[in-house]
This record gives C-alpha cells, structure tokens and sequence, in this order.
C-alpha cells in the first residue's frame, strides 16, 4: 500500500547523491518535493526530473546551519505546497584532514554544524506542523560511522553521525506520542560526491560495488511507507562486500 502520495516532503542536500537518489524515489511514489542544498543548479535540475513524474517541486536553496533561514523557508515553502509531513535531514559533509589531533578547528565546526546541528534546526523547524499534523515522519541519513569508530571517517564526522543517531532515537522518545516518528539511516559505503573528498582515493571496483543513491532512495521509501504504529527507529543497509569475509576490493 501506498501511504506516501499526495504528501510533501522536505529533503536537504537534494541535489546530487543520496539526497537526490530519495527525492527522485519519492516522488515516483506520488510526493510532492521541497529540494534543499547550497547549490541552486543541482537543485532546478532534480525538480525537473521530480515534475516529470507529474509531482509538484519547488527549489529552496538552503545553509542549514542558518536557523532564521530554516524558518523562513518552512514558512514559505509550506505555504506552497501544503504540511510538510515528512522531512529527509541528508545534509552532510566531511573534510579531508579528518584526525582529531591535526584537523583545523573550524573544520571541526563545520562539519558538526551541518551533519548535526543542521539536522537539528530543520527538525525544529517543521515540528509545530508536523505535530499538529500527527502522522509525520523524520527521516535522518547518518552513516555506518555513526556505529563504527574508524579513521576513515574521521573525528569529526564519526561524532556528528554517532550523535545523529542519538537525536533520532530523541526525537522518537519525546514525539512519538504525538504521531511524529523517527527513523535513521546508516548507510555503509555509498558511492557519492563526499568519496572525492577522502584522504586517499578508492579503486574503480571498490566504488561500482557501493551502494548506489537510487539504493538509498528505495530504503528511505520503504521506511516512509511504514503505517504510524510501525517504527524503524534504525536501519542499516550495506554494500555486500562490507558484510562479508572476504578483503575490501
């Protein structure tokens, strides 16, 4: 059953990627879309796409680290396109110095800024109306360094992520009462703009067996479908190679 058409959906970092792999899927399930991300071009182009399938779309360029801008956009793009009853907190970033003991400060700042705090400010930004709305869904996109402690990810990003899945579990202890559920979801890795950002680069298997944004887009789907007495309050979906014995291609 279908439970998604016809309902607005707010995703962050929309433009490319994972973000763009659930917009597209979303959509394609009859939800109307409200594409978010600091780059307007990547965004008119998935609202395109999103209108193709006969859904409405509207671009909301967007620092999710600006609390005011937040609000206005929620305001705004709510007034537009009707409650927004699901929100896809997927804006995230890493650096390329990730040690804890060498990194910038402010690189530390920034990316605990937008993989947390953002998800933060967006949340409380649409949960008035998710509230009175009842039957509301947030859907956070961490990572599996968000259970796995590596130096792959890095300092920084490893905490933001590990402190994303406590914020859903949060949300789910105090709304859950009010109908707004919380799901997150840890992929392992996934082939996106932030592999080009790792210290050292991976080989060209390695990244064809990632897991793809259209995976990511069926996952996040399959969770929004859930009816309201069923909670996913953590999923986790992972390239096969990541689970099994056998060395990392």
């Amino acid at each position: 059953m279908n439970r998604l058409k016809g309902r607005t959906a707010w995703v962050t970092g929309a433009g490319t990627g994972i973000g763009r792999g659930i917009a597209l899927a979303l959509a394609n399930e009859g939800v109307h879309l409200i594409l978010s991300g600091r780059r307007i071009e990547p965004l008119e182009e998935v609202a395109e796409q999103v209108k193709k399938t006969g859904q409405k779309a509207t671009v909301a360029p967007l620092d999710v680290t600006d609390r005011d801008q937040v609000n206005q956009i929620v305001e705004q793009t709510s007034a537009e396109m009707g409650t927004i009853s699901l929100l896809v907190n997927n804006a995230g970033t890493n650096t390329a110095n990730r040690t804890v003991t060498e990194m910038a400060p402010e690189d530390w700042d920034r990316v605990v800024d937008i993989n947390l705090t953002g998800a933060f400010n967006c949340f409380r930004g649409v949960y008035p109306q998710m509230k009175a709305n009842g039957d509301s869904m947030v859907i956070n996109i961490a990572s599996m360094a968000g259970r796995q402690i590596s130096l792959l990810g890095g300092a920084a990003y490893t905490a933001s992520k590990h402190a994303m899945v406590s914020l859903t579990h949060s949300i789910n202890l105090e709304a859950a009462d009010f109908g707004v559920r919380a799901s997150v979801i840890l992929p392992g890795e996934a082939d996106t703009p932030l592999i080009a950002k790792r210290p050292h680069p991976v080989s060209e298997k390695r990244q064809s067996l990632m897991l793809k944004p259209e995976d990511l887009g069926a996952t996040a789907v399959f969770v929004a479908n859930m009816p309201p007495h069923v909670t996913i309050p953590e999923l986790w979906i992972m390239p096969t190679y990541q689970v099994s014995a056998t060395p990392l291609p």
